[in-house]
């Protein structure tokens, strides 16, 4: 593990623009999509399906027991929900979201969390898949084969050669080391593989992301160094193997605690798109910056949001020069915005656009992009009752 002062720091300057005018994507106002979920629910996350569609899931419980369900995205409207798993034991929370992602035809892979003893951070991760779309699902196995009553959580998938790879948070070092960044590939029978440890010392508790570009998977995460610098970093998976971490900016955020506030990526082509939150020198802030070389390396970081601003960001690129950052804001009177803003690669930024707005703080609001449409989704509270809500936001410029 490098000190913060010796992590390098990856910047290019842009020469974008002088080749295509950019467009700078604008939004039409949100439209309401009801989700089917039943109440109390919590945690909804979005992954990309085929074909332009889109998986929405969610967890709903009750006194005893937990269950995650889901509802795919088509013809403007999620569809009827599927139950995947009913855990006595799962570990429901507004931060470490589980997922149900496509992986092929019909198929499908589901990630959640499960205790493994009586302690407040004692979970496992647990998959299982569907080759039916859900119908029926494979017994549940973990990724990780440490058996220790530690956090095991913070996953991220994308499509491997030999299978689904995964990367997670993983805690079997703690107390001591210190949380890891660690990655495996499961394949369909439920070996594992490509076991690696992408970083010795990671911050405890904020999200993870990756996406996928002509190079391979890019994976982004909040570093964690022995004088407490919490720093974001970009890995590139190269040949199947994991490279070391290098950090974005140098922007370092001193905090001797986990912030739970992760970044945000997304991809196309070698186009690549990064979004996080910082509280340097106690300065709220959502920074964004781009890659034209699939992660090697990052323009300057841009300023989005300050002042008010909650962090927990998404990226969705729209095409291979512009993108769409949302955030989440305070607005001080006891609710909370959801914050739309367009930029290009060459450093336009558009107006801020607010889509949404929940008495929930805080949360993790998803986004992605279906289409000519935003999708977005997070949780709300209605009669005293958590619920799931989701928008879709027409984006112009570029589809009409």
């Amino acid at each position: 593990m490098q000190p913060a002062c010796c992590i390098p720091v990856i910047v290019l300057s842009l020469a974008l623009g002088a080749c295509a005018e950019q467009t700078l994507p604008e939004f039409k106002n949100p439209v309401p999509v009801t989700v089917p979920s039943g109440q109390p629910a919590v945690g909804p996350r979005l992954t990309q399906g085929a074909d332009d569609a889109a998986i929405l899931s969610w967890m709903e419980r009750n006194d005893e027991t937990a269950t995650l369900r889901f509802s795919a995205y088509y013809d403007g409207s999620w569809q009827p929900p599927v139950e995947v798993i009913t855990d006595e034991n799962m570990f429901v929370n507004w931060a470490d979201l589980p997922a149900v992602t496509p992986i092929g035809t019909n198929a499908l892979l589901a990630y959640w969390l499960s205790y493994t003893a009586d302690a407040p951070y004692a979970y496992q991760v647990l998959t299982s898949h569907s080759d039916d779309y859900g119908a029926s699902w494979s017994p549940a196995i973990s990724p990780h084969t440490d058996g220790t009553p530690t956090e095991h959580g913070f996953v991220s998938s994308y499509a491997a050669e030999s299978g689904t790879g995964l990367i997670w948070l993983d805690g079997r070092e703690t107390p001591g080391a210190g949380m890891t960044l660690r990655g495996a590939t499961l394949a369909p029978d439920g070996s594992l593989s490509d076991e690696a440890v992408l970083d010795d010392l990671v911050c405890d508790c904020c999200q993870t992301d990756i996406a996928i570009t002509k190079s391979g998977p890019v994976a982004i995460y909040r570093d964690r160094t022995e004088d407490e610098v919490r720093e974001i970093l970009v890995s590139r998976n190269v040949h199947g193997q994991w490279q070391p971490g290098v950090a974005v900016s140098d922007g370092g955020w001193v905090i001797a605690g986990c912030p739970v506030n992760g970044p945000s990526i997304d991809a196309l082509g070698d186009f690549v798109v990064v979004a996080w939150f910082t509280g340097a020198n106690n300065k709220p802030m959502v920074k964004t910056a781009v890659s034209t070389n699939a992660g090697k390396s990052f323009s300057k970081p841009v300023v989005i949001s300050s002042k008010n601003s909650l962090g927990h960001v998404g990226v969705a690129v729209i095409d291979e020069h512009s993108y769409v950052i949302s955030w989440m804001e305070s607005d001080k009177k006891g609710t909370y915005d959801i914050n739309l803003r367009g930029l290009t690669a060459d450093g336009q930024v558009g107006r801020m656009t607010t889509v949404g707005r929940t008495s929930v703080a805080p949360a993790v609001p998803q986004m992605i992009r279906v289409g000519d449409k935003l999708v977005l989704a997070w949780t709300d509270e209605m009669n005293e009752l958590s619920k799931v809500v989701s928008v879709k936001v027409p984006i112009t410029g570029f589809y009409d």
